[in-house]
């Protein structure tokens, strides 16, 4: 994989109130020599990745006198080692307050979000189409969030790539970031990881294309699209430099859930989170 150019590093204050991208960041210290040895990633193409903050809002509900703990379950799928970064707390000279520092997250597509803006919660997925545990959350785990959190105004979810399991991945996220242009990412997403294993040959996204209704020429179009390429990319350099070690992962209001875990597991996580805690 092609080495990028080092990604500007930027401080996040510990308590603000920041985009759900930001979120990512302050977990990273739990990520340290988490799980299993690591295979190699595949990236869309090597790129140079933007800077800006997400729309949404979030708490960090985060303690600043402790690294943000992490949650392991599921056997998420292990990644290529990162090599990047870590992010380190430090006081200012003048505070106790810890300032975190970390790669800086690349800008979040709305299109990729679900819940109200409002939410008090917030759920960032890092996630691979090619993922079976990925394909266990979305189809047993994540309804039921859905119906007590998402539909209630409690949690808002984001979507990041994290393709680890070569190129049906990235051809896979590729084409569901193709499909987001139409305004049908989740639908799109939604279709892919129904059935029991993934069909992500060319001419099953293009299948899964026109069922949803999705213009197969612009889906063509912008699957080859260098822009599209780069926001994948952006992802996945991303979710390397933080050191996520497979997927799923998650990050709830900055605390670290790795696998599909059980429903109770996100229950827990999601009311700590709106405890502030």
């Amino acid at each position: 994989m092609t080495k990028e150019s080092p990604a500007p590093r930027r401080r996040v204050l510990l308590g603000a109130l920041t985009g759900a991208a930001v979120v990512a960041v302050l977990a990273v210290a739990a990520l340290t020599n988490q799980g299993e040895p690591a295979g190699r990633a595949v990236p869309a193409a090597a790129s140079s990745r933007d800077s800006a903050n997400a729309s949404a809002h979030a708490s960090t509900g985060t303690d600043p006198s402790t690294s943000p703990s992490a949650s392991t379950g599921g056997s998420p799928t292990p990644a290529a080692p990162t090599g990047g970064p870590e992010a380190t707390a430090t006081p200012t000279p003048t505070s106790s307050v810890q300032v975190w520092e970390g790669p800086t997250p690349p800008p979040v597509d709305p299109n990729l979000s679900k819940g109200s803006a409002q939410a008090p919660v917030t759920i960032v997925e890092f996630g691979d189409f090619k993922c079976p545990n990925c394909r266990r959350f979305a189809q047993r785990i994540e309804p039921v969030l859905k119906s007590r959190y998402l539909d209630t105004g409690i949690v808002r979810m984001f979507w990041r790539d994290y393709p680890i399991r070569g190129r049906d991945s990235v051809r896979a996220a590729l084409a569901a970031r193709a499909a987001s242009r139409q305004g049908r990412f989740w639908e799109f997403h939604d279709s892919l990881y129904a059935g029991e294993r993934p069909r992500l040959s060319d001419a099953d996204l293009r299948s899964v294309a026109a069922k949803i209704g999705l213009d197969l020429a612009r889906f063509d179009a912008d699957r080859r699209d260098e822009s599209v390429r780069r926001v994948v990319d952006g992802d996945l350099g991303f979710a390397t430099e933080l050191g996520l070690p497979g997927t799923p992962a998650f990050l709830i209001n900055g605390e670290v859930l790795f696998g599909a875990q059980p429903v109770a597991a996100f229950e827990k996580a999601i009311e700590k989170a709106r405890r502030g805690g």
